[in-house]
């Protein structure tokens, strides 16, 4: 008599584990369209990155891109802004953080942590600030080059007046954080993938 209830108790346990086993997978095929349909679509995919043609881009011009919805700075900078942004001492900035994707944490806020491989020439960056998340107006503020009634270079935030300078680094107003390097690389000299 043991055996047979000993092979009932078997039989119940396999009925047992194998509804619970084609009840989860009902489950999950049943919520697999719902979860799938949470995944970004093809349009918000391709602007995970953006390639650039910077050949266009005359010395000392800057455009302003969408990305990710929001404005991205390029600019060309002039051997005046370079010397500028390079000539600054890291206890003069605001944030010494280089805050770019592009080296590690940390790192100081040189004007070389500010661009990608040694191609000084271009600056580019998150045109969003670090205060409210204005819009700065390029080629304005105290902090660029400036020649006669003319400024290149530097970024004011007229919103709270947040100054930024030829690399985009705070320098005045209450803005804490210097402007942010998106990650970018250079796919030959004059075309840059961003994200």
């Amino acid at each position: 008599m043991s055996t047979a209830v000993h092979a009932d108790v078997n039989r119940r346990d396999f009925l047992f584990i194998a509804t619970g086993a084609v009840a989860t997978v009902g489950a999950a095929l049943t919520a697999w369209p719902f979860i799938s349909q949470m995944n970004p679509d093809a349009s918000v995919l391709a602007m995970a990155t953006i390639e650039v043609d910077l050949a266009p881009i005359a010395e000392g011009q800057e455009i302003t891109l969408k990305w990710r919805g929001n404005p991205v700075f390029v600019r060309h900078r002039t051997a005046k802004e370079i010397e500028l942004a390079k000539a600054v001492k890291l206890e003069e900035l605001k944030d010494p953080v280089a805050r770019s994707a592009n080296v590690n944490d940390g790192e100081p806020a040189t004007d070389e942590n500010r661009v990608v491989g040694g191609k000084e020439t271009f600056l580019v960056m998150m045109g969003v600030c670090t205060h409210l998340g204005c819009v700065p107006f390029g080629n304005q503020g105290e902090y660029g080059v400036v020649e006669g009634n003319t400024t290149s270079g530097g970024w004011f935030c007229p919103c709270h007046g947040s100054h930024y300078d030829t690399a985009g680094r705070i320098r005045k107003g209450p803005a804490p954080e210097n402007l942010f390097v998106p990650k970018y690389a250079y796919l030959s000299d004059t075309r840059i993938l961003i994200g």
